[in-house]
């Protein structure tokens, strides 16, 4: 069972991560880029010798982060029913493609939601460049610990999302998935064994090993480059969104995107084999 002051107090140590562009190259194809060759708007993630290659700026998520710490015994976490609820990114400067940068984690809040209705515990992480100092992103997460509410501690609603526009989305971008996605994708730093393994995947209630929900986040950051970016990264300022529903690797994910003007943009996405709203309440601000 969980006890709220030793989550809040969770020791966290600073992480110290450095990486290679070899780093950045393997998160892009594990986010499923290198389908078209010849698209030099992925190619600039992809090969270190082309013109503008850059990481990808959603790799700012699996940087410098805490690893599976729930899994560890003494939080009193039932790791295995654990799904990522929300995840939030605010760029403070470009992303550089291969650096040392130092995270630092902490559990910001606790919402206890009742005995059989989980608990949500609201994450915060910071990501500084070791070598110059400067603050890169604030990372924001939320975790759904589906089998560990009632423990006795407060619950905290959070305000509703508005609602999205009534009328149809500005912006549409497709994207398939890799069948593997998974697999290569927790190269990047997401262990969880519910992405790799059938037998934890059907412990926790699912057919097949899902899609990572930062795997999925990622891909709509594809969508809102594309779209509403020109492919520029550093255009990329903001972006938040809730997981709604999992992904199977191979499915397509349809981003529908609406401009608010004023460089800000609401969204969601849906699997088109299923038509399930699989991310919802998405916004993100953008550099003109």
């Amino acid at each position: 069972m969980i006890d709220e002051q030793k989550i809040l107090n969770w020791p966290f140590q600073p992480v110290e991560h450095a990486y290679t562009s070899k780093d950045s190259i393997l998160y892009a194809l594990g986010v499923g880029l290198g389908g078209d060759p010849l698209d030099a708007a992925q190619l600039r993630f992809l090969f270190e010798e082309q013109d503008g290659f850059a990481a990808l700026p959603t790799m700012a998520v699996v940087l410098a982060g805490p690893g599976f710490w729930v899994r560890d015994p003494e939080s009193g976490i039932d790791w295995q029913k654990v799904l990522h609820g929300e995840q939030g990114m605010e760029l403070h400067a470009p992303l550089p493609a291969e650096a040392t940068v130092i995270g630092r984690t902490r559990v910001a809040e606790i919402s206890d939601k009742g005995e059989g209705k989980g608990a949500l515990l609201y994450l915060e992480r910071t990501l500084t460049d070791k070598a110059t100092g400067e603050k890169l992103a604030t990372l924001t997460a939320t975790t759904f610990a589906r089998g560990d509410g009632g423990f006795g501690g407060t619950p905290k609603p959070k305000p509703k999302a508005p609602p999205l526009p009534d009328r149809a989305p500005d912006l549409v971008n497709s994207f398939k998935t890799l069948p593997q996605a998974a697999l290569i994708y927790r190269l990047s730093g997401d262990p969880n064994p519910l992405h790799a393994s059938p037998e934890v995947a059907a412990t926790a209630g699912f057919k097949a090993p899902i899609l990572h929900g930062l795997c999925s986040y990622a891909v709509a950051g594809l969508a809102i480059l594309r779209e509403c970016c020109g492919s520029e990264p550093d255009r990329l300022k903001s972006m938040s969104l809730r997981f709604s529903s999992p992904v199977y690797p191979g499915e397509t994910i349809r981003t529908e995107i609406w401009d608010e003007g004023g460089g800000a943009f609401v969204f969601r996405a849906v699997v088109e084999e299923r038509d399930v709203v699989v991310l919802d309440q998405g916004r993100a601000t953008v550099a003109p």
